[in-house]
């Protein structure tokens, strides 16, 4: 259950499956071979308590010799986890009880039962000393969070974990947390606040057990884009030589980041059509894939407006490689926002 490095946990490997799944973008052909890669992992952890959610749901169909065979499997190693636990108690140090409390743990993490998890986390946080095992147990926490996408319980462990760091705490596990945290930021709609995260994480990255460093460098640059000035954005982004390393490798990334950045508009928009896609397609990110487009749409307008005393609907249009009704019903969009966002301003003066 545990993510190695460069190894993405399999549990939120399996959860964007089931993401794609319920997609409606995602073709019926692939969601045959997904519904297949998801039983799959399903039967190898014996996850019978997600299965029967899947079953209720209609993801998968009731294999009831199947459900019986995990739970049988389930309890036969609850009894042996159990039996190490009482062994541990009686017999062995308080190092041993905690590691056969924390088996326990994962086992319920591994199997799917969100619940039983969380209440053997708590039991093996009792039996928890120092200040960085008990860091661990959070990041095991904010693992389940993000897999059933908990927000609140997401939320609750990163101001748990804030407070361990008070007590003391080492710097690779503060690292890791920035990144959880901008995770949390991002998928919550505070893009500004999950930038900051990612770029403050982009020298230090060890976060491979929830996602690849590819796509940490995607989130990165695709934040940045809406929340940086254009200075910021040259030195934090444009320039990193982290990025640089990577973007080349993340279809459409370089021409969206580079061609904003050189106001070659065309180009940009061709970049940005093709990026929607992945952004559409990501757990995290599809519930503000509207939201996105309109704030990267404000910012090239933006940019683009503040370069001109005046323009025309036409110069606009020719500019950015779309029609001229295109252009008319953006700008109309921004500047009824901008309008509304002047007036909020103004309450707030008065």
């Amino acid at each position: 259950m545990e993510g190695q490095e460069g190894t993405q946990q399999a549990h939120l490997v399996l959860a964007n499956k089931l993401f794609l799944l319920s997609h409606s973008d995602v073709q019926d052909i692939e969601k045959v071979r997904l519904r297949d890669e998801v039983l799959t992992s399903v039967k190898a952890d014996g996850m019978a308590p997600l299965y029967e959610t899947l079953v209720a749901d209609s993801v998968l169909e009731l294999d009831q010799a199947l459900l019986d065979l995990m739970r049988a499997k389930i309890e036969e190693e609850l009894k042996k986890l159990d039996e190490k636990i009482a062994d541990a108690e009686e017999n062995l140090g308080e190092s041993e009880v905690r590691e056969a409390h924390l088996a326990k743990s994962l086992f319920f993490i591994q199997v799917g039962d969100k619940e039983k998890a969380l209440e053997q986390l708590k039991v093996t946080e009792s039996k928890t000393v120092a200040v960085g095992q008990k860091m661990d147990l959070v990041f095991h926490t904010l693992q389940l969070g993000f897999f059933y996408m908990d927000f609140d319980l997401i939320s609750k462990s990163i101001d748990k974990a804030k407070n361990l760091f008070e007590e003391g705490g080492d710097w690779e596990r503060k690292n890791r947390l920035k990144v959880y945290e901008g995770l949390f930021y991002m998928s919550t709609r505070n893009f500004k606040k999950a930038a900051t995260l990612f770029l403050d994480s982009i020298s230090t990255f060890t976060t491979y057990e929830i996602f690849p460093y590819d796509t940490f460098i995607f989130y990165t640059v695709l934040t940045s884009i809406i929340s940086l000035d254009r200075v910021s954005l040259k030195q934090k982004v444009v320039d990193a030589p982290e990025i640089l390393t990577v973007i080349g490798k993340i279809p459409y990334l370089s021409d969206f980041l580079n061609s904003l950045y050189d106001c070659q508009y065309k180009s940009f928009f061709t970049a940005f059509a093709g990026l929607t896609e992945q952004i559409k397609l990501d757990r995290y990110l599809h519930p503000h894939f509207r939201y996105y487009m309109r704030e990267v749409r404000t910012v090239v307008y933006s940019q683009f407006l503040e370069s001109y005393k005046s323009v025309t609907i036409e110069a606009m249009a020719k500019a950015f490689g779309v029609t001229v009704e295109f252009i008319d019903g953006a700008v109309s969009i921004h500047r009824s926002r901008k309008a509304t966002l002047q007036d909020r301003q103004s309450c707030r003066c008065s």
